[in-house]
């Protein structure tokens, strides 16, 4: 079962992430989204992996004009929600709705994170599985490795 955050709670309204760029600033909504999906983590054990932690990527370029989104902007809170996703056995998903994240996907094997899953979000036949070996060999880059097939959950191997 995947964990996922689409929007915040702003006023006791929920407000998709779209909206918030229009209407607040990038950097706090980015760090509000990650506190919230660290809150998530923390307090939902119904899911196993945690999808798409790099949602508000996918808006910046749109509503955001102070260049490409880089998550190294917002290293801390990312690694904040990786270290209490590792803490909770669960996956990350590599999403490829984007091009993945390679800084992600390093700080999640930083944070102790054993397992990667893949995900395209496709919300079409055609997109389905699209970015997948890309995503793959920068999983494999940090360690990680398909089990008995490569639909299976991926584990990081020690070294």
């Amino acid at each position: 079962m995947l964990g996922s955050l689409h929007g915040l709670f702003v006023d006791g309204e929920f407000a998709e992430v779209a909206q918030l760029f229009q209407e607040r600033q990038p950097d706090e909504v980015v760090r509000e989204y990650l506190q919230e999906t660290e809150r998530l983590v923390s307090d939902c054990q119904s899911f196993a992996v945690l999808a798409h932690i790099d949602y508000p990527a996918r808006y910046w370029d749109r509503y955001v004009k102070t260049g490409p989104f880089d998550p190294s902007r917002f290293e801390d809170e990312f690694r904040h929600v990786l270290l209490a996703l590792a803490g909770s056995d669960r996956a990350l998903e590599v999403n490829t709705r984007l091009q993945p994240f390679p800084l992600i996907i390093q700080w999640w094997r930083e944070a102790g994170g054993d397992a990667i899953t893949f995900g395209s979000d496709a919300h079409t036949p055609t997109a389905l599985a699209t970015g997948f070996a890309g995503a793959a060999a920068l999983a494999e880059a940090e360690g990680f490795r398909p089990g008995r097939d490569a639909e299976d959950v991926w584990h990081r191997v020690s070294p």
